[in-house]
Formats: C-alpha cells, structure tokens, sequence
C-alpha cells in the first residue's frame, strides 16, 4: 500500500503566467508513472523539495488527465518558491485528496458558479466537466468576479466560454482599470441578472470567504435553498489527510471531508468569524 504521506514526482511540462501574482504549472509524472485521476474540486499537496509542502487545488480537465495543472497566487514561502521554478524542474506531489463539486446532482438543473479571484481555480475542472456533458444541465452560469481587469485568470478560457451558444458568462471588476468597459462592482451583483431558476438550480461558489457568505446571501434573496449551494473551504491543510488537525472546522475536517461542502451543513460554523 501506497504512504499517503510520500509524494511521487512531477515534471513541469508548461508554467504560464496568470496575472501578476498568478501562474499555473503543468506537470506530468516522472519516470513513465500513471497520471493522477481526479475530480473537480479535488486538491493535491505540492512539495517543492527542499522548501516545503502546500495544498493546492487543482484547476486542470479532468478528462485531460495526462496532466496536472495547479494555479496559486504568491503569497507565501513556498508558493514564491515554486514561482521560481521552470520547466524541466521536479514537484512533489501527494493526493488527490478531499470530496469534489456534485456535477452529477446537478442533472436536468441550471448551474450557477459563483467565483472570485482565484476562487476561479477550483471551479474550472467542475466548469470543464459541464461543458462535456453539456446536455445533461439546462442553463449553465459563470459569474466571476476580480479586483481589477489586470487580476483576471484564464482569460483566453473566457474568451472561449463567452462565445459559446448555450453558457451565460458575465464578468466583473471591482475596480475599473485602462480600457476596461464591461462590469464595476463585486460578483454578488450579478446574481439578481443571471438567467437561472432558483427553484431548480445548483450553485458552486468558491473564493475568499466574506464573499462566498455575501454570495450564498444573495441567492437566498433569488430563492435557492441552501441545500443546494455548495462553497470550497481551503485553510490550514498541512498533511491532507486528517491526522495533524491543522483543519478542524468546527466538527469536520476541510482535507478529509472537504474541501467542497454543502453550505447547509457548515453554515453554523462559516458564520462564527472566530473559527
């Protein structure tokens, strides 16, 4: 049996700038290993060897499991490390680890994602998934939301999203910059335009947590229950597997029975700002 706690090793095949404080890699495994398979709003942890261990989420197709993409924006020690690496350089990489978006609870309903900043990230593989079984959902909605024009990820994966027929993609800034000339304001505003019925709907929400409340708030005010809104938690995780505790969240733990919750069954603790 496989350590849960030892990483396999990971080539990065691509590294691609986001913004100025974003970047995805691609990696492949080494020495000819099978790729990861994964669901959307799985996470793995990243191990930049000597320097240390972070929990990422995983923001690639999961039909397109040849490789794995990771996107995380500089904040810390390792993720600045990892920010200097290149292609050709080796990742550790342990997981898939933690539960994942219910695509398939979303069958014969709209579908509202609700993103911000790189709350994007973790919603792009459940994004990809819908559009191959695009036939099995009625509306599909992204709505998305960056603090300026220059912050906003996946851009040429917007591009491609707007121009299509049968998806509702709407963007937003919270401040505008340069020539930008589409939506001022935070993501929450565009929930009262979105074309969806809240009576049969699913919603996917995930970004900084003030957010996700406001969010979860106004689909409330549309009329979808909470039981069909589902936030992603991440804070914490250090081994992802449940056993140092780094992420108790109230009664659960985010890497074992998270990252994906329904908010229905975490809203009592979301709610305490001291957890």
């Amino acid at each position: 049996m496989t350590d849960p706690m030892t990483p396999g090793t990971f080539i990065i095949e691509k590294v691609r700038k986001e913004s100025y404080d974003t970047f995805t890699v691609e990696l492949r495994p080494q020495y000819g290993a099978s790729p990861i398979a994964y669901l959307p709003g799985q996470f793995n942890m990243l191990y930049v060897f000597g320097v240390g261990e972070i929990p990422i989420s995983i923001s690639g197709d999961p039909n397109r499991a040849a490789t794995l993409q990771h996107t995380t924006r500089i904040v810390g020690t390792v993720s600045k490390a990892m920010g200097k690496l290149k292609e050709g350089d080796v990742l550790g990489v342990r997981g898939p680890y933690g539960s994942s978006w219910p695509i398939s609870e979303a069958y014969g309903k709209d579908v509202v994602i609700i993103a911000g900043g790189i709350g994007l990230a973790p919603l792009r593989p459940a994004m990809c998934e819908l559009l191959v079984q695009r036939e099995k959902f009625e509306n599909v909605v992204l709505l998305y939301g960056a603090r300026t024009p220059d912050d906003i990820l996946f851009q040429k994966d917007l591009r491609k999203w707007r121009s299509q027929f049968d998806l509702d993609v709407h963007v937003t800034v919270d401040r505008a910059t340069g020539d930008w000339l589409g939506n001022v304001g935070v993501v929450t505003s565009l929930v009262p335009k979105a074309p969806f019925d809240p009576h049969n709907s699913v919603a996917l929400i995930c970004g900084p947590e003030v957010m996700m409340r406001f969010a979860v708030m106004a689909l409330q005010k549309q009329g979808v229950p909470l039981d069909r809104i589902y936030v992603s938690m991440e804070r914490n995780m250090k081994c992802g597997c449940g056993f140092c505790g780094h992420c108790q969240y109230g009664p659960t733990f985010i890497c074992k029975d998270g990252p994906v919750f329904r908010y229905d069954r975490v809203k009592d603790w979301i709610e305490i700002r001291e957890i």
